[in-house]
Parts: structure tokens; C-alpha cells; sequence
């Protein structure tokens, strides 16, 4: 495959450049013009970075980070409060019904309980004499 060739473009330099000359190791002498390689564009440099701003930046950083802490953990102690406050109050609540029971039955019929009082003496003399 035949490649056509770009077409040479001449151009003219602002001031006419040097020939130089440059002896080879066999004695022969090539003479040309000079190319000075070319320049890249600098890269465009960016400003420094102060030490004060990054440490400014980290402090508000850490400052928010603390900020949503406090906040979680004082919804938790408020959750863990009601919490307890709830079992405390389901517990009143048992422990009250339980005494209720007792108070209500106790009143309510004459349960086995009671105890016959003439068996009770008739142990005791039988015990005693």
C-alpha cells in the first residue's frame, strides 16, 4: 500500500537561521540549517494550595461530623429513654393488675385458705395433753 505524500508547505522564518556545519567520523562535512527543537507550551501551574484553607476545610469537616454524632446519639438516649419509661410502665401495670387479683379474690369467696378452727384445737389439746 502507497501512502500519497503530504504536500511541503514552505515556510518563511522571521530572521534567517544559522547553517551549521558537522564534521562526520569518515571526514565527510554535512552542512544544514540549525532546527532548535521545539518549545512544548508550559503547562498552566496551579496556585499552591494554602495550609491554612486545607485546615480550615478539615475542621469544618470534623466540626460536621461531630455535629451529626451528638445528634444520633441524643436520638438514641431519647429512643433508649422511652424505652424504658415503657417497660417501667408495663411492669406498674402487671404488678398492679397481679395485686389487684389478690386483693379481689381474696375478698371475693372463701377460698382453701381458711382454716377450720375446731380441727386446729382439737390438734392442739390432742398435741398438748
Amino acid at each position: 500500500m502507497h501512502l500519497p505524500a503530504a504536500p511541503i508547505v514552505p515556510v518563511q522564518p522571521h530572521t534567517v537561521p544559522a547553517v551549521a556545519s558537522i564534521v562526520l567520523p569518515d571526514g565527510r562535512v554535512v552542512t544544514g540549517y540549525a532546527i532548535n527543537p521545539v518549545q512544548p507550551e508550559p503547562a498552566a501551574t496551579k496556585p499552591p494550595v494554602s495550609h491554612t484553607a486545607v485546615n480550615v476545610a478539615l475542621g469544618g469537616i470534623g466540626f460536621l461530623a461531630v455535629c451529626g454524632g451528638l445528634l444520633l446519639l441524643t436520638s438514641f438516649i431519647t429512643a433508649l429513654t422511652a424505652f424504658v419509661t415503657q417497660l417501667i410502665t408495663l411492669a406498674a401495670v402487671i404488678f398492679g393488675g397481679w395485686i389487684a387479683v389478690q386483693v379481689f379474690s381474696a375478698s371475693g369467696h372463701q377460698g382453701g385458705t381458711t382454716v377450720n378452727i375446731r380441727k386446729a384445737v382439737i390438734k392442739r389439746n390432742k398435741f398438748h395433753s
